[in-house]
C-alpha cells in the first residue's frame, strides 16, 4: 500500500524507516521475546533504549552538562503551569510574546499563579507576524520571558531569537529538531513530541540546572523538574514506547546529517510552496516573508466556497489534513521533518491543477 502525503499539523508524519524498525521490533526486541511497550521502565534493556535517546538528543540540539533533558507526560500544554511553578522563585512577574493561540494559551495559564504580563502582541494585524523586539516592554523584575517560537495554527516562526535579559522561555513544540538552535540561550525549551520528536503522549523538557529546585510550595511533584531530574525522567512510569520511538527519530535524524542537513531540506520545501503561492494569482498566504513558519504553511483560496471542494481533490490523491485550523479556515500544510520533498512536489502539482480548472 501507497503511504499518503501527510500533511497534518500533529500527530504529525513520522519517517517511514522508523516505522519500518518499530513494525520489525513490534514483537520481539532484540532478542528479548517482548515488545518495548511491554518492558518494565526499570529494565536494563529499556534504561538503555532511554539513556540511548537523551544522549542522541543531546547530540542533535547541542544540550551542554549544564542542562537536565526531561522525558514527561501531560503535553505542552502542562508545562504552561509547570513553568511558572518552577520558575517565579520569589517573583511575582512573568512577561509573554503573545504571537498567536498557543502564546494565548500559556498566558492565560501563567495568570493562575503570576502576573502574566504581555511584553508585545500581534494581535492587531491578526498574529501574522512577529512583533519588532525594539517595541518588547520587559519588566526588570520579569522571572522570564516566554515565547512561542513557532505558532503552528497561524504559521508564524521566529527566525532569529532575541536577547533578553529575563531568563529566556521558548514552546519549541512545532519546529524542535528542524534546524539548529543555540540552546545556551534559552534557560528552558519544551516541545510536545507529536510533531518532529515521535507520537503524541511525550514532552521533552530542556532546563538549566540552576533553574531547578526552588518550585514554589505546594506545586505537584509531577509538575516539579527537581522531582523528574533526581528521577532520571522516572518518578512514574514513563511513556516508554513513544520514549523509544523518539529515539529511533533520533537516530534518524542523525543519519539524515543532523539538524544542518535537515535545516536544508526543510528550506527547500518551504521554498516549494511558498513559490506556488507566491507565484499564483489564485492562493495566498497570509504571513510576511520574514515571519513565514518553515514548518506549517496556512494559504487561502481566492473564495472560501472552494475549500470544500479543493479539500476534496486532495483527498482523492491522498493528499491529507490540509484544512485550516478550526479558529482560522483555509488550508495550512505542516511540512515537519518527516515529510519529504516528494510530498510537497505532489502537493504543488495539485495545487497548479486545481487553480487551472477553477482560476
Amino acid at each position: 500500500m501507497t503511504r499518503a502525503h501527510n500533511f497534518a499539523a500533529g500527530p504529525a508524519a513520522l519517517p517511514t524507516e522508523v516505522l519500518e524498525q518499530a513494525q520489525a521490533e513490534m514483537l520481539d526486541f532484540r532478542g528479548s521475546g517482548m515488545s518495548v511497550m511491554e518492558m518494565s521502565h526499570r529494565s536494563a534493556e529499556f534504561v538503555e533504549v532511554a539513556e540511548t535517546a537523551e544522549a542522541d538528543f543531546r547530540e542533535l540540539m547541542g544540550v551542554g552538562d549544564d542542562y537536565h533533558v526531561l522525558f514527561l507526560q501531560g503535553g505542552a500544554t502542562q508545562q504552561f503551569a509547570a513553568i511558572p511553578l518552577n520558575l517565579l522563585g520569589d517573583k511575582t512577574v512573568a512577561n509573554y510574546v503573545h504571537t498567536g493561540s498557543w502564546s494565548a494559551k500559556a498566558i492565560k495559564e501563567a495568570n493562575k499563579f503570576c502576573d502574566a504580563r504581555v511584553s508585545a502582541t500581534s494581535e492587531a494585524s491578526n498574529f501574522d507576524r512577529i512583533p519588532d523586539p525594539a517595541t518588547w516592554q520587559v519588566d526588570d523584575d520579569a522571572a522570564y520571558l516566554h515565547i512561542c517560537s513557532n505558532e503552528t495554527i497561524g504559521g508564524v516562526q521566529y527566525h532569529e531569537f532575541p536577547d533578553v535579559t529575563p531568563t529566556l522561555v521558548a514552546d519549541m513544540s512545532s519546529d524542535i529538531l528542524s534546524r539548529p538552535v543555540d540552546v545556551s540561550r534559552f534557560g528552558l525549551i519544551y516541545a510536545g513530541a507529536q510533531k518532529n520528536i515521535g507520537p503524541a503522549g511525550l514532552t521533552l523538557v530542556v532546563v538549566r540546572k540552576d533553574l531547578v529546585g526552588n518550585a514554589r510550595a505546594g506545586t505537584p511533584s509531577m509538575l516539579d523538574y527537581k522531582v523528574h531530574a533526581d528521577a532520571g525522567s522516572m518518578s512514574n512510569t514513563p511513556p516508554t514506547y513513544t520514549w523509544y520511538l523518539a529515539g529511533l527519530v533520533f537516530k534518524w535524524l542523525k543519519a539524515q546529517g543532523g539538524l544542518p542537513a535537515v535545516a536544508e531540506a526543510n528550506a527547500r520545501k518551504a521554498q516549494t510552496l511558498y513559490s506556488a503561492i507566491d507565484n499564483s494569482n489564485f492562493y495566498t498566504a497570509p504571513v510576511p516573508v520574514n515571519c513565514r513558519s518553515v514548518m506549517n504553511v496556512p494559504f487561502t483560496l481566492p473564495d472560501a466556497e472552494l475549500d470544500s471542494a479543493f479539500l476534496a481533490g486532495a483527498k482523492e490523491r491522498r493528499l491529507m489534513n490540509l484544512k485550516g485550523h478550526r479558529s482560522v479556515g483555509g488550508m495550512r500544510a505542516s511540512i515537519y521533518n518527516a515529510v519529504s520533498q516528494t510530498s510537497v512536489d505532489a502537493l504543488v502539482d495539485y495545487m497548479a491543477e486545481f487553480e487551472r480548472e477553477r482560476g
